[in-house]
């Protein structure tokens, strides 16, 4: 079972993670690709991020996914989907001209990085407690992220999902509702992934 928890940033991910490990130690935990980078393989980032950087850490979150077989119980902090909405975003807000192009010459990639996974559960911004929602910087492109993930996740607006598609869970509310979200659609599948 590979779960891939995704969302704009400050969405939750990290705690909702958190929490999920407690009652599920059994399972691996891959870290967002941006703090492995950064901690284990000493590579450097600037202040404002770039195009460049997102595309440096989808490179590495496809490699994470390949790394575990399907008998594998890991969690994933973000999944290939958030990489291409982060550059879709900056392309939207017009922070970095070349991220359309990366954006093309990468979602044949994304997609065969996506039927790795079994399950993406989503965070979306309308979900949240309301007291964290405003609690984040840069605004515009955290609501632009998040704009472009419902598109994908929601509606296929790129046609990611043309060959598979893993399950796809919008979990709201506070982090403990959240979890027992997933805990309930992963008690409902279970028979499934044996």
């Amino acid at each position: 079972m590979r779960v891939a928890v995704s969302g704009t940033h400050c969405s939750g991910k990290s705690t909702l993670i958190d929490h999920f490990l407690i009652a599920h130690p059994d399972f691996a935990h891959e870290p967002e690709p941006y703090t492995v980078l950064q901690e284990d393989y000493g590579e450097i980032f600037a202040a404002d991020p770039s195009a460049d950087d997102f595309y440096r850490q989808l490179e590495f979150n496809l490699c994470r996914l390949r790394h575990y077989p399907p008998s594998e119980k890991v969690i994933y902090e973000r999944c290939p989907i958030d990489f291409i909405a982060y550059l879709l975003a900056f392309g939207d807000l017009g922070a970095d001209r070349q991220a359309i192009r990366l954006v093309e010459q990468s979602l044949d990639w994304v997609q065969d990085g996506i039927e790795l996974l079994d399950l993406i559960v989503f965070l979306p911004l309308d979900g949240m407690d309301s007291n964290a929602m405003f609690a984040a910087e840069d605004q515009a492109l955290r609501v632009a992220v998040d704009d472009w993930l419902i598109d994908i996740l929601r509606t296929d607006a790129l046609n990611l999902f043309s060959f598979c598609r893993p399950l796809i869970l919008e979990a709201r509310g506070s982090t403990e509702e959240r979890l027992r979200q997933i805990e309930s659609l992963l008690e409902s599948i279970a028979p499934r992934c044996h």
